[in-house]
């Protein structure tokens, strides 16, 4: 079962900032959207969980610049996703 990305508007326009800045990495950031979807644990996205001011939130990589932020219902099979950039912007 695929979980449930979630496209706040926030994110959206984030995203669509990120990407213009960015568009060398616009097929690693697809690639890693479709695997959260398919896949959350999968190991190339090196998910873990956040501390500090972000507590709660977690983490997978692009690559090993770039950064997603995003929340897990996991209850729910849904990602909320929340920021994307590098590790200075997201974190």
């Amino acid at each position: 079962m695929n979980w449930q990305l979630i496209f706040t508007e926030q994110y959206t326009r984030k995203a669509a900032k990120f990407i213009k800045n960015h568009p060398d990495i616009e097929n690693q950031y697809s690639k890693t959207l479709q695997l959260l979807e398919a896949n959350p644990y999968h190991t190339s996205l090196r998910l873990h969980a956040l501390k500090g001011k972000l507590d709660g939130l977690y983490s997978v990589s692009i690559n090993l610049k770039y950064r997603i932020t995003l929340e897990m219902i996991i209850t729910e099979k849904e990602i909320i996703l929340v920021n994307v950039g590098d590790h200075g912007q997201v974190y």
